[in-house]
């Protein structure tokens, strides 16, 4: 008894917990991608609750234990949303950021800055947004300080590239998001997005690794 109220007047019988299971699943956050260890954590506290109030199956649990048990499922749910987040909300962002290069794309660091300052000149900020971005990767990649692989995205190679330039990080994430705006065509590009870009290219061409100031070998 709590207050005068019997424990087991507190918990939901079997069906109201698979109707809560099911409501909480029904998100759809849950359905835009496969299952990660969040949605199966989720799956299994809703068969678990299901299974600990059926009539036939919970009775052998007393209240007090039922609600120790929830107590715990709930500790540990909130602890994951702590510590991964939103399901799949990772894997969505990642799905937004745009691809670096297509397959036919060959063009050398100075071909894909000599094709941006083209555009530039002509008003086609889109292109020369995406030109500019691409030299800042091939430029890396002729450095030997990463490989633009294929399927890499806008992303990826500012997360890669902020290793042995720490310092611009926080640039390179910006330059990033303007690639993945222009790509997606949400966003056109300008002459100020255009110059974010190309500044950071000249600054990272400028700038000594991380790798190369501590005296080791690229």
């Amino acid at each position: 008894m709590i207050g005068g109220v019997a424990l087991s007047s507190l918990l939901p019988d079997g069906d109201e917990a698979r109707d809560w299971a099911e409501q909480e699943l029904s998100d759809p956050a849950y359905d835009a991608a496969e299952p990660n260890l969040l949605d199966r954590v989720a799956g299994a506290i809703g068969e678990f609750l299901s299974m600990i109030l059926n009539p036939q199956i919970g009775s052998e649990w007393s209240p007090l234990l039922a609600v120790v048990v929830i107590g715990v499922i709930a500790a540990v749910v909130v602890a994951a949303f702590l510590v991964w987040g939103r399901p799949r909300a990772i894997h969505r962002a990642e799905e937004r950021s745009a691809l670096l290069f297509g397959d036919d794309e060959r063009r050398s660091a100075a071909e894909l800055r000599a094709s941006a300052d083209r555009r530039a000149a002509e008003g086609d900020w889109d292109g020369a947004v995406v030109d500019r971005f691409r030299a800042i990767a091939r430029a890396l990649e002729e450095r030997d300080l990463l490989d633009a692989l294929p399927g890499t995205t806008a992303q990826q190679l500012a997360r890669t590239a902020a290793s042995p330039f720490p310092s611009h990080a926080g640039v390179l994430a910006s330059a990033a998001r303007v690639f993945d705006d222009v790509r997606y065509l949400r966003r056109s590009g300008t002459a100020e997005t255009h110059a974010l870009v190309a500044r950071l290219d000249g600054d990272l061409a400028r700038s000594r690794p991380v790798r190369l100031r501590e005296g080791a070998p690229l």
